[in-house]
């Protein structure tokens, strides 16, 4: 998540990453006895080492598993990610996200565990929010996503989503902007918004997913649409609707071969009701519009769309190039088109398991409003 994988120390990380992974099995207590299918689970486990301003240094490590649920190999992989790290300023972060496909894919379960202690720039709300204002401020929270989907046809799935945000520990680093001309705009909020609080909602989810593999897709396409009702019905210190629709399709760039990938994505995300500023529509971060620092943009409306050119070069490796365009805005009669912030960059990808697609992603990018990153994750953005 933005930028606390950055800055990634490589020395040392690809011998760690093929040295530590391992196979797992389960093999036949007797062995006289008849042959049983083995179950196999492969995990990645490698350091990661970063540093920046506002943690110094930080270390921490992942663990990567990846298995399939009965032998039945057209049922997808599932797959895990547990991440976790420290700081030298007693700065912390613990993640663990996951998707399950059971055999035949009757059932898909996804979602995430995510605990987040780290400081923040907010750059107040809008599609045209300025470098000059940055506002430093801080907080701790504890995210929780999960859904569960069941197959009524093939390749489609519905089923309920449930997401919990619990926000504390709000600070205001710095009273002014990053220009001193302003209060910190954190300060221009509902004096609410700067008090513990707790948003939880839950909606129905409809997909249709035909990708060949979810971690890495060569072929197929994406299609959601979901709805969160936020209310006290369930804790909730705000009440309002979120309504998300994700498109995504993948194919190769010439029939049959797989090493040139052309992948496109066009997510949108709306709301209504009274929404806190952490629970925004943003762009940036190391999904959509990588070059953005994530929430430089955010308001109740929007729309993006992104497009990736993925090669296969040699070995382990392979290079990838992107761009694309997003606008968040309060109304959805308010967008424009000639209003639309952009980003784009290139990539290298480091495959760790290449039977299952398992593999490490390192981007730069550079966007609108005078901003770069760096990006080291897991997998592809989308």
């Amino acid at each position: 998540m933005r930028s606390h994988r950055l800055l990634l120390a490589l020395s040392g990380l690809l011998a760690t990453v093929f040295s530590t992974a391992a196979v797992a099995q389960t093999l036949p207590a007797d062995s006289a006895a008849p042959a049983r299918k083995v179950r196999r689970v492969k995990v990645a486990a490698l350091p990661i080492v970063f540093s920046q301003p506002e943690t110094g240094l930080a270390y921490g490590a992942a663990v990567l598993p990846v298995w399939r649920f009965g032998a039945d190999t057209a049922t997808r992989s599932s797959n895990a990610r547990l991440l976790g790290y420290y700081t030298q300023r007693k700065q912390s972060s613990l993640s663990l996200t996951y998707n399950l496909f059971t055999p035949g894919e009757r059932w898909i379960l996804g979602g995430e565990a995510f605990y987040f202690n780290f400081p923040y720039y907010f750059y107040g709300v809008g599609n045209d929010t300025r470098k000059a204002e940055k506002s430093d401020i801080s907080y701790k929270v504890v995210i929780v996503t999960q859904r569960v989907l069941r197959k009524v046809r093939p390749h489609t799935f519905a089923g309920l989503g449930f997401r919990l945000t619990d926000l504390h520990h709000i600070r205001l680093d710095d009273p002014l902007t990053d220009d001193g001309q302003k209060p910190n705009l954190l300060l221009l909020r509902d004096p609410r918004e700067r008090q513990t609080t707790v948003v939880s909602g839950l909606g129905p989810t409809l997909l249709y997913d035909s990708r060949d593999n979810v971690l890495s897709t060569w072929r197929g396409s994406y299609l959601e649409a979901s709805a969160l009702l936020m209310g006290r019905y369930l804790g909730s210190d705000y009440r309002f609707t979120r309504l998300l629709l994700d498109a995504r399709h993948f194919r190769p760039l010439c029939r049959g071969n797989p090493r040139t990938i052309v992948a496109g994505q066009v997510q949108a995300q709306f709301h209504a009701g009274r929404v806190p500023f952490r629970e925004l529509a943003n762009l940036g971060g190391e999904r959509m519009l990588r070059g953005i620092y994530e929430g430089r943009f955010r308001d109740r409306q929007m729309v993006a769309a992104q497009l990736e050119l993925r090669q296969q070069l040699f070995w382990r490796l392979s290079g990838v190039a992107f761009g694309a365009a997003g606008q968040v805005r309060d109304q959805l009669g308010d967008f424009r088109p000639g209003a639309f912030n952009v980003a784009g960059g290139a990539g290298l990808r480091i495959a760790v398991n290449r039977q299952d697609r398992l593999g490490i992603r390192i981007d730069y990018a550079v966007g609108s409003g005078q901003s770069s990153g760096l990006y080291f994750a897991f997998n592809e953005a989308f």
